[in-house]
């Protein structure tokens, strides 16, 4: 017994008076055989025995890839490993603790391409080595990606760190650059434990900013170094969907504040954000969308869907800026934006398409609106189709419901030189009158349908640009209908008649055919034929309406059909601009006339309009016979 105490004090003092630092030399290079990288214990190591012997070492540092611009890839302050010696002898590798004080992980992408540099050793072989615990104090994570601008700086502890729970998440909390664009993040993550797994779901909770954009995502990665797949609740919020070109390479035009929610998922190289729900401004947004990856450009694949669209909305598709007014949503730069706008004398859009961005992406678009909200526009609903492909962009259709009626075109914009060319080719059929005049008291039990064809082309960087330049065919027409007999004695300046009407209470009277005939010239219509023909009064017009100066000049000349002793025979002029119109009596013709019978034929458009123009369900057009001045 003696000699058994003896020996066993000796194994004590033995034990306490060791120097594991001995055996640093051969741990690093074990570990530099295997990996390929260098491994240095700078501090101390030292091993605590018991059951579990736990492995500590201090200033520890591995190695980076060779290629790699910093010579570290991951260190610690002081690193504790806990080995369990019965599973040793099964062959098995079973870690019940880690623990990690002021560790720093540099993950970075080859910029040559290849294997980032989290791939090192024999990936091939298979090891049968178990985690059970991590505790992380203070980390931290940098990953760099030069090719693509991106440095991401991340904070990593534990939040149960000197507890035993061995699945404690890690909470993080960081930013850096994204496509060289500043962001911040912070949120949660499931242990580290669970990372090693490659085929089980990693669960986090992270909100990001870059800016005015704000990303809330909540759900499932796989294999979170390679994205190789997740499930994720995605709440996508900001000022401007275009802020999410500098971002993520998509370029959708300026939109208002949006904020939506949907699943984002991975299938191979298709990023997908499905039954996503939210507001584009005052519009609802329901629908899927995908974004294809690896080819030429990214290509975005969506169907969406609005209940109920407000139609200013989209004011950013054309260059101009959402209304900015009580009860409507704008950001800041497009609220002075629309106040620029207001104060101008100019109503159509003179902001310029951005070439590279309708060179950067492709797209297939749907976009159908159950309802739209337009006061001073009677807009039904809508039926959009985008096509976008290498600068060349199709709506095909572009279908609005209007006025009971609707309007079908198609436009072409090629954007594949340094001056946009657009086609557009519009058909309307059965739009009703009234509807039409929403603002005129007088012409609310109208009755008539009108339908017309337009066809023009022209080259412009903008709307204003593009109309400006254009060349082309714009035509409508109305068939049998009734209309106001007291507007018409108005148009026709019968004095005695408006009284009569005035007196005596309005009827309706019927109009036998309307139509307009302009041919388009370098931005400038020039009427062919314009009239309004009822059994009261017919209207003759001519004259010409500028799209480059955004200027009307027209003459209307009434030529009432009833006798009157107090009747104007004088024309009427639409002048001033789009902007502000002015309808007002040419003075300068006014004469007081007797009673004069004026008894006038009939008239008739030119054969072009009455071969395309459906002026009435089953009618013809009523203007059978020729007027002559």
């Amino acid at each position: 017994m003696t000699a058994l105490a003896i020996v066993a004090a000796l194994l004590a003092i033995l034990i306490a008076i060791w120097d594991w630092n001995w055996f640093k030399g051969p741990l690093e290079r074990q570990v530099e055989a295997r990996t390929g990288r260098e491994f240095h214990i700078d501090g101390n190591l030292d091993v605590d025995l018991g059951w579990i012997p736990v492995v500590s070492g201090e200033r520890v540092r591995f190695g980076n890839a060779s290629w790699a611009r910093e010579p570290v890839m991951a260190s610690a302050d002081r690193a504790e490993i806990g080995i369990a010696l019965r599973p040793l002898l099964r062959r098995q590798v079973l870690l019940p603790l880690i623990r990690l004080d002021r560790p720093r992980l540099l993950l970075e992408t080859n910029p040559k391409g290849g294997d980032g540099n989290w791939v090192f050793g024999d990936q091939s072989s298979e090891t049968n080595v178990q985690f059970r615990r991590v505790d992380i104090q203070r980390g931290f994570l940098q990953f760099l990606d030069a090719p693509k601008r991106t440095d991401i700086r991340i904070g990593v502890s534990s939040q149960g760190a000197r507890t035993r729970d061995a699945s404690a998440p890690v909470s993080v909390i960081g930013g850096g650059l994204w496509q060289n664009n500043k962001f911040v993040l912070e949120g949660t993550a499931a242990s580290p434990l669970l990372l090693r797994d490659r085929e089980a779901p990693y669960r986090i909770d992270v909100r990001a900013s870059a800016g005015p954009t704000h990303a809330h995502a909540r759900g499932t990665l796989l294999d979170p170094l390679w994205l190789r797949g997740f499930d994720l609740q995605m709440k996508l919020s900001g000022r401007d969907l275009a802020d999410l070109y500098p971002l993520l390479g998509l370029a959708i035009p300026h939109t208002p504040p949006y904020t939506l929610d949907g699943r984002f998922s991975r299938e191979g190289n298709v990023w997908h954000y499905r039954d996503f729900d939210g507001r584009i401004g005052d519009s609802d947004m329901h629908g899927d969308a995908s974004v294809t990856t690896g080819g030429k450009r990214p290509y975005l694949r969506a169907n969406l869907t609005s209940q109920r669209l407000d139609f200013d909305d989209l004011a950013g598709f054309v260059g101009g800026a959402p209304q900015s007014g009580r009860g409507e949503t704008a950001n800041a730069e497009q609220s002075a934006k629309a106040a620029q706008e207001q104060a101008s004398a100019r109503l159509l859009p003179h902001t310029p398409y951005e070439l590279d961005k309708l060179r950067a992406m492709d797209a297939d678009v749907r976009l159908r609106a159950v309802r739209i909200n337009a006061p001073s526009l009677p807009l039904d609903d809508m039926d959009a189709h985008l096509l976008l492909e290498g600068g060349l962009l199709k709506l095909d259709p572009l279908n609005f419901g209007v006025a009971d009626g609707d309007i079908r075109s198609r436009i072409r914009m090629d954007a594949r030189t340094d001056t946009i060319r657009t086609r557009a080719d519009a058909k309307l059929a059965g739009l009703n009158l009234s509807k039409l005049l929403p603002k005129v008291e007088l012409a609310q039990n109208a009755i008539g349908k009108i339908s017309g064809d337009v066809g023009i082309e022209g080259t412009g960087n903008s709307i204003a640009a593009m109309l400006g330049s254009s060349d082309g065919n714009i035509s409508v027409g109305m068939g049998r209908g009734r209309i106001s007999n007291l507007l018409m004695e108005m148009a026709g300046i019968d004095l005695a008649e408006i009284i009569k009407f005035k007196l005596g209470g309005d009827r309706q009277i019927p109009v036998r055919c309307a139509f307009a005939d302009f041919g388009v010239d370098n931005g400038l219509m020039t009427a062919r034929s314009l009239a309004f023909d009822t059994t009261d009064t017919i209207l003759i017009g001519s004259g010409t309406v500028n799209l480059r100066d955004e200027t009307l000049d027209l003459t209307i000349r009434p030529r009432p059909k009833d006798r009157s002793l107090l009747t104007f025979r004088t024309p009427l002029r639409v002048d001033g601009t789009f902007k502000q119109p002015k309808v007002h009596p040419d003075l300068a013709g006014v004469g007081l006339r007797g009673a004069i019978a004026l008894t006038l034929g009939t008239i008739t458009p030119p054969a072009a309009l009455l071969a395309t123009l459906e002026l009435g369900p089953g009618e013809d057009s009523g203007c059978g016979g020729r007027y002559a001045k």
